[in-house]
């Protein structure tokens, strides 16, 4: 009897069915291998990765304080446990006032219009409410050192960035789609070949059903699959402003609330190990230094588990 075989269906941003089955061989032991020297990948054990992000947030705020120069960073999805960083600033009583944040991305609904920072979903909000109202208010930076998008600095966001002197580092971890931020492989508005999509600067795009599903599971939207929930569109940094800055840290560790089941395991493999494409957003590391952290949960082989049905 033939084998029964079929393509990825067309709603797949990534249909390289031989990427696709190569990297989905890739075992446990082979994921912090790569042929280019300037992705450093380490696997590291689940409940450490957070630590070394805390980390390195942490250090780069004291080593830019200590040489007298600002620290630009370029934050990505703000959830609940950067109180754990301010609360580390707040026992180090550690002068923030030279910090400059910007958030990576932030909501918008179906006519483009950016979600206000008061939007208790909003990352903007989040951002501001898990991290900087967490600073003891005399070692906060000045508000307006702490970004969002909005629509009207959203054409200048990436200017914005450089007349700091760049961001000094880029945090990132890859959606379901391979999407870095919210630069999404199959949204129109970064539909180009990889040298022209690699200067795009931040927009306003439209997110992928997949990422509706991603972000249906998070706790702000009652991790219940509620795809209305989720807006259709969101504000972006765009591939340049990755590339431009002189530092990334890129992390795998997504987990459904600490289970082994993972969305991400197999999209982690396909970005640092398929090919360098728009169509897969966060592979664009492979072409740049990069400092990628694995988790162990997320480099464990992928096999069926035939004693689990959902």
């Amino acid at each position: 009897m033939p084998a029964f075989t079929y393509q990825p269906s067309q709603w797949v941003p990534f249909r390289d069915v031989k990427a696709i089955e190569r990297c989905r061989r890739i075992k446990r032991k082979d994921v912090a291998k790569h042929r280019s020297k300037d992705l450093k990948i380490q696997v590291v054990p689940d409940d450490e990765l957070v630590f070394i992000w805390f980390t390195d947030i942490i250090s780069r705020i004291m080593r830019a304080r200590e040489e007298r120069r600002k620290c630009v960073m370029i934050l990505p999805n703000p959830w609940p446990g950067y109180r754990h960083v301010a609360r580390m600033i707040n026992a180090l009583k550690l002068d923030c006032s030279h910090v400059h944040a910007f958030a990576m991305d932030e909501y918008a609904d179906q006519d483009g219009r950016i979600a206000p920072p008061d939007w208790e979903n909003g990352f903007t909000h989040a951002m501001t409410k898990f991290f900087y109202d967490e600073l003891d208010a005399k070692l906060r930076p000045p508000k307006w050192n702490w970004v969002g998008f909005t629509n009207r600095n959203i054409g200048d966001y990436g200017k914005m960035i450089a007349d700091l002197g760049g961001a000094d580092i880029c945090y990132s971890g890859p959606g379901w789609t391979g999407h870095l931020a919210f630069i999404e492989p199959d949204a129109p508005e970064f539909d180009a070949p990889l040298k022209e999509w690699m200067k795009m600067s931040a927009r306003v795009c439209t997110l992928s059903p997949f990422t509706l599903a991603q972000n249906s599971l998070h706790g702000c939207f009652g991790l219940s699959g509620d795809l209305a929930a989720v807006p259709p569109k969101a504000a972006t940094i765009g591939p340049a402003e990755v590339i431009a800055a002189k530092n990334r840290f890129d992390f795998h560790a997504i987990t459904v609330q600490g289970t082994h089941a993972s969305w991400q395991r197999m999209i982690s493999r396909l970005c640092l190990h398929g090919p360098v494409t728009p169509r897969l957003p966060t592979s664009v590391h492979q072409l740049l230094r990069t400092d990628v952290y694995v988790s162990e949960s997320i480099a464990a082989d992928i096999e069926p588990t035939w004693s689990k049905g959902y």
